[in-house]
């Protein structure tokens, strides 16, 4: 829900909780990496829009029936500070994001985490470090969006107010999904983390910034074989199962504009992160 440093974070807490649930909140934050438009003088990780660096046998993603996806951002692992977050990423190699945007049927085709048949519209790739890759043009009926390279940033993020941990820790058995009758879903509390940090942002690892649902809440439901509700407890322990992999925002520079000013989520199990599985990887977009 907010980015920010570990110090303003617990100094907020201590201002509009008490002592004890405040030091219980500080303890739910998780470390992550902010991606920002990187100057001359920073030291670039990667970058969103441009053109892609592909191995030369690895083809270019499409969705069947539809066509190709948009190259969206690239990370270099050997330049993040991959021990510093809360997930298991590559220590070298190249994550590379692609989704189809619409830019070949004008918006027609959505990509949705509860439709599974279109799960085919966004993916992610991984290239190891040794392998030979090159930039790749972008296929016919496509534009890139313009290059912007990106710097890491480290800090801390907080979780949603209505997500499973938070309920866990202060409202054991209350249903999902409502705002808990404790301080920390207070409007005063909501507001000071909103006035500290209301960009989305891009993002490698920690707590999504949804734009609406916990968006490991949409993973859950629509991995799932069966029908759930809210509450069910097979639903908390899916949700469970998922942590962030990547959000990419809406961005001006890049002209990124996902539906209303919203972002791309991307979503892993831990284990098939470990496994360098990223083709398991699930995707989800919010927007206002």
């Amino acid at each position: 829900m907010t980015y920010g440093s570990s110090e303003a974070l617990r100094t907020l807490a201590h201002q509009h909780l008490p002592f004890g649930v405040a030091e219980r909140w500080v303890g739910l934050l998780s470390p992550a990496v902010r991606l920002e438009a990187a100057t001359a003088a920073d030291i670039a990780v990667g970058q969103i829009g441009g053109l892609p660096k592909l191995p030369v046998d690895v083809e270019w993603p499409s969705w069947a029936g539809h066509g190709p996806l948009s190259f969206i951002a690239s990370l270099d692992c050997a330049m993040l500070p991959v021990g510093a977050v809360d997930i298991m990423l590559p220590a070298e190699g190249t994550l590379s994001f692609f989704y189809f945007d619409g830019q070949l049927d004008d918006g027609d085709a959505l990509v949705l985490a509860e439709d599974r048949e279109s799960w085919g519209g966004a993916r992610v790739l991984y290239t190891p470090a040794e392998e030979k890759w090159g930039e790749r043009d972008v296929p016919a009926g496509l534009k890139p969006y313009p290059k912007v390279p990106l710097t890491a940033r480290l800090g801390m993020t907080t979780t949603e107010p209505w997500h499973p941990q938070v309920r866990d820790a202060f409202a054991p058995g209350a249903p999902l999904g409502n705002r808990y009758d404790h301080p920390v879903c207070s409007r005063d509390f909501l507001d000071a983390l909103w006035q500290l940090d209301r960009e989305v942002g891009h993002q490698i690892g920690g707590h999504a910034h949804s734009v609406q649902n916990p968006v490991e809440i949409e993973v859950a439901e629509a991995v799932m074989d069966r029908d759930v509700s809210w509450g069910d407890p097979a639903l908390d322990r899916e949700i469970s199962n998922w942590v962030l992999l990547a959000q990419f925002d809406s961005d001006d520079a890049a002209d990124m504009m996902w539906g209303d000013a919203g972002a791309l989520y991307w979503l892993i199990r831990p284990q098939d992160l470990a496994e360098r599985r990223f083709d398991r990887a699930m995707f989800t977009w919010q927007c206002g």
